[in-house]
């Protein structure tokens, strides 16, 4: 049993429910604030529910926003502080599987709570009166499960996001999920498509962050078909390969886990292997192969990536990642610098993460000697950075404009001569001086 919880509401918010009661309204603390107190974690919001109603509430404060009248949500601002306080209601029929098109407000806290999407979400607390939970939260809680409030079916037809949330909070929570919910999920995932790009990249990423494991249940449940097919069929795609001990989807999946919970790096991996399932092959001795795997995974990656309305610059460095994932670096000086100039210096050591993780998510028995390769590669790239060796065409000892002086036109030319310079000098980097470079570039005008 839940032992000592305890709830330490914050002063603002605590004043704000004293004066409404104050006022004669009902007031209690509700939803994810309620949840994350109970388990012992610290809320990063503190949501409130009122029986007073909007134009109420907004009587009652001085300063407030009028953040979603229409269904009851007034914020306000106390002390700079946002506070959302929402009417109870009863949502009407809803549109698109998504939102409702109408609320009414009532008096009832218990309906206002019935309308929510899981039980762990459907508490509320009020220091006075104590717990709320007419629908057993602590109860799911302490089973460590997600569960739908009432019938989940109706749940999810009401809001298809709520699937997502369910895999979410899961992963989030470390909970399973209750087995009706589970199968409602299943009956529901062609649902999940009314939902926008942007509320499922969200999602996705909150539960990639947590668990990147838990994508198995977005295959297993048929969601995964629906937003990410490419994904999906990685599941369906076996490695019959000395190297690999998983299918596509689950190494991928692996390869994920093994990085830090940083979302550049676990969408790469997420993705890194996309491409595999369009150009796998077997040879006449059942050997498996993804020849140009990499070009064919960023180029899906991105797609799907812009499907999701990544932002560019994220869309663009795990595009590069991809491309380069499997990328081979002899363990000298001349191969590393080549290396860090074709990935880019701001996305080395990331890189150097990527190839990591994928080591460790294949097989194991082949795991430590490409380990100990790489380690060998990062002492160089250490070293090559200590001696700020010339990496990039910013650290070229001319600049463009001083080869324009010696008469090489601007434009494509002289993009060819600065690369020119580059290569030579990331073959001999003792060449990295002006009138070397000077002299060289003379040559090619």
């Amino acid at each position: 049993m839940l032992k000592n919880i305890r709830f330490e509401i914050p002063q603002d918010a605590a004043y704000i429910l004293k004066h409404l009661e104050q006022n004669g309204f009902e007031a209690y603390i509700v939803g994810g604030c309620v949840r994350d107190s109970v388990i012992g974690r610290v809320p990063q919001d503190w949501d409130i529910a009122s029986s007073a109603q909007p134009h109420e509430i907004k009587e009652l404060f001085p300063k407030t926003i009028d953040t979603g009248i229409k269904h009851g949500t007034v914020t306000v601002l106390l002390n700079s502080q946002p506070f959302e306080i929402t009417t109870y209601r009863i949502e009407g029929r809803y549109i698109n599987h998504r939102k409702p098109e109408t609320v009414e407000f009532t008096n009832s806290l218990e309906e206002d709570l019935g309308r929510r999407d899981f039980t762990i979400n459907a508490m509320a607390y009020n220091p006075a009166k104590g717990l709320a939970d007419p629908y057993k939260g602590l109860h799911d809680i302490e089973a460590k499960q997600i569960k739908a409030v009432g019938n989940a079916m109706q749940r999810f037809e009401e809001d298809a996001l709520r699937m997502l949330r369910a895999v979410r909070f899961s992963a989030q929570l470390g909970y399973r999920i209750e087995e009706a919910t589970l199968q409602a999920i299943s009956r529901h995932s062609p649902l999940i498509t009314n939902i926008s790009g942007e509320r499922i990249r969200d999602e996705l990423s909150k539960a990639l962050l947590a668990n990147p494991m838990s994508f198995e249940i977005l295959y297993s449940t048929g969601i995964l078909k629906e937003i990410l097919p490419e994904l999906a069929l990685c599941f369906e795609t076996m490695q019959r390969h000395p190297y690999h001990i998983y299918n596509v989807g689950m190494h991928s999946l692996h390869a994920a886990n093994q990085t830090t919970a940083n979302l550049i790096l676990r969408w790469t991996m997420l993705l890194h292997d996309i491409g595999k399932p369009v150009v796998k092959t077997t040879d006449e001795k059942g050997i498996d192969h993804f020849y140009m795997h990499q070009k064919v995974s960023a180029q899906k990656a991105e797609k799907i990536l812009q499907r999701l309305r990544f932002d560019n610059t994220s869309t663009a460095q795990i595009k590069k990642l991809i491309l380069e994932h499997d990328r081979q670096i002899g363990d000298n000086e001349k191969s590393v610098r080549k290396a860090i100039a074709a990935i880019g210096l701001d996305l080395f050591q990331t890189w150097m993460q990527v190839r990591i993780a994928d080591i460790k998510a294949q097989n194991p028995d082949k795991a430590l000697e490409r380990m100990t390769h790489l380690d060998k590669v990062k002492a160089i790239y250490h070293r090559v950075i200590a001696e700020k060796q010339c990496l990039s065409l910013k650290q070229l000892a001319v600049t463009g404009n001083e080869l324009m002086e010696i008469g090489i036109p601007q434009g494509k030319k002289l993009g060819e001569v600065l690369q020119h310079l580059l290569d030579a000098v990331l073959e001999q980097p003792q060449l990295n001086e002006r009138d070397v470079l000077l002299q060289m570039a003379r040559k090619m005008i």
